[in-house]
């Protein structure tokens, strides 16, 4: 009895699965901002701000020093 179900369920999955419409063409359109750049995709953008985070750490920690 149950390779019968099994068979039933499998023919039916198999049908189902042979059934689905192929459509002729897909066409994917990933650019979702219209075509505007965003700015943090600049590497521009992350080299300065990079360069800016450096120069702040160096500050704050030669800041603490004492000219003694």
């Amino acid at each position: 009895m149950k390779k019968a179900y099994l068979s039933v369920v499998a023919a039916l999955v198999s049908a189902i699965t042979f059934a689905q419409e192929k459509k002729g063409e897909l066409d994917v359109n990933i650019n979702s901002n219209g075509g505007h750049n965003n700015w943090y995709a600049s590497p521009l953008v992350w080299i300065v701000g990079a360069a800016i985070f450096i120069l702040l750490l160096v500050a704050l920690l030669r800041g603490g020093r004492s000219a003694d």
